[in-house]
């Protein structure tokens, strides 16, 4: 009888042990995220200015994906237009839309930006942001910017309701980007987004259309 008792003892401690090993760990030890799992959190909700300028792939280093782009109207594969009076150059990227504009006369031209417009992924037209566009001035008038004759003049553009309210930052210019560079990237392939600028030549205005697509959307 001893016997017996000892061994059902034994058993009840062996079930036990087992049940213990079975019980989730407390809360809060959780293991660390993967490499993987941990870049695939990083997302491009908002970014500040526009920094991607040079890169030779546009977009962020650490973005899990790489977005292609193609100028279709005007179509040319160089990003570039010209006429007599302007030489335009793009370069899209996911946070914003850069230019260079070379001013071909012999006298002053102004981009005149509350008559200019930008157009979204998703169809929406707004007035463009530029570099120097900051959260207190989107209910205000945009000044001109001009561009002396034989000049070039270099700027970044993306729709002024983008723009995220700074806080105290007064300076900053935090904004949404022209398309996320996070897991939702794929859904925008082939979506296009462009803008109007208007520019004022010898006081007259004149809209120069500039159409983009999202050719494709590859992973890094």
């Amino acid at each position: 009888m001893r016997s017996h008792t000892l061994s059902v003892a034994l058993i009840a401690v062996a079930a036990a042990l087992v049940g213990c090993s079975a019980l989730p760990p407390p809360e809060g030890t959780k293991a660390p995220p993967s490499q993987s799992s941990a870049r695939a959190a990083v997302t491009s909700e908002v970014v500040s200015g526009a920094p991607d300028t040079a890169g030779a792939v546009p977009g962020s280093a650490n973005a899990l994906y790489v977005f292609r782009f193609k100028l279709t109207d005007p179509a040319n594969s160089l990003f570039n237009f010209r006429d007599r009076d302007l030489s335009f150059y793009f370069r899209p990227s996911p946070s914003a839309l850069y230019f260079r504009v070379e001013n071909l006369q012999g006298h002053a031209v102004q981009i005149d930006w509350d008559h200019s417009l930008f157009y979204d992924v998703n169809g929406r037209a707004a007035k463009p942001a530029h570099g120097n566009t900051r959260w207190k001035d989107r209910f205000a008038p945009l000044a001109y910017t001009q561009i002396g004759g034989q000049q070039q003049f270099g700027d970044y553009v993306f729709p002024l309701d983008y723009l995220v309210d700074p806080g105290a930052s007064a300076d900053a210019q935090p904004h949404l980007p022209l398309v996320p560079e996070d897991a939702s990237a794929p859904t925008f392939s082939g979506r296009s987004f462009g803008v109007d600028l208007v520019f004022l030549i010898e006081d007259r205005p004149r809209t120069y259309p500039f159409r983009f697509q999202i050719a494709s959307v590859i992973p890094r």
